[in-house]
């Protein structure tokens, strides 16, 4: 298979999926600057906020690793 079939060389599927990606991140960085500098303590709460998600998330799964080591009871 060629480079231009496998769709390296920046051409085809494969480079608008990377370059979409790109875009998405660029996009969310600046927003996050954004509400960064316009009100830095909505941004802290923000934070917050994601931390205790995956606290959580996390005390989930150590939850149901303990259930499924013993056995499922």
């Amino acid at each position: 298979m060629s480079d231009r079939q496998a769709g390296i060389g920046g051409t085809g599927e494969a480079a608008v999926a990377v370059n979409t990606k790109k875009v998405a991140v660029y996009v969310l960085v600046v927003f996050a600057l954004y509400v960064i500098i316009t009100d830095p303590a909505k941004a802290a709460d923000y934070v917050q906020i994601g931390f205790q998600g995956i606290s959580d998330a996390a005390g989930a799964v150590g939850d149901f690793m303990t259930w499924a080591a013993n056995g499922g009871k």
